[in-house]
């Protein structure tokens, strides 16, 4: 066995849910709201007015969090109008696992080409 063959690649479905959840966090206002919900559980009134958005954009940006299994949403028992957003701690350290195994610097090979010509500068 060659010793690029021992080296893990990964699944074609594990690509597929890391580029999903990358696809996700590239929105800005995204990585805002995430930033400010890992400080601690935060009302939806509370993020729109840190981050000076509309609600209806705030409430947009929740719910793609909230899909993707990220951020955890609970209604209050007192006042249904209000909804706490918590980080969902399982997810979080799955994305952390997706990200470290794919940007794991033992996962990089000497290149070689397809016409046989040797690579310069190695």
């Amino acid at each position: 066995m060659k010793e690029s063959d021992q080296i893990q690649k990964p699944r074609e479905g594990t690509l597929s849910q890391l580029a999903a959840l990358l696809k996700i966090l590239a929105e800005p206002n995204r990585l805002l709201l995430l930033e400010r919900i890992m400080a601690g559980v935060q009302c939806n009134c509370d993020l729109g007015n840190a981050l000076s958005l509309a609600p209806n954009l705030v409430s947009h940006h929740l719910s793609v969090l909230c899909d993707s299994g990220l951020v955890d949403a609970r209604r209050s028992e007192d006042d249904g109008r209000w909804i706490f957003y918590s980080i969902n701690e399982s997810k979080l350290k799955a994305l952390n696992e997706l990200l470290a195994g794919f940007f794991d610097v033992s996962r990089i090979q000497s290149g070689s080409t397809c016409c046989g010509k040797k690579l310069t500068g190695e």
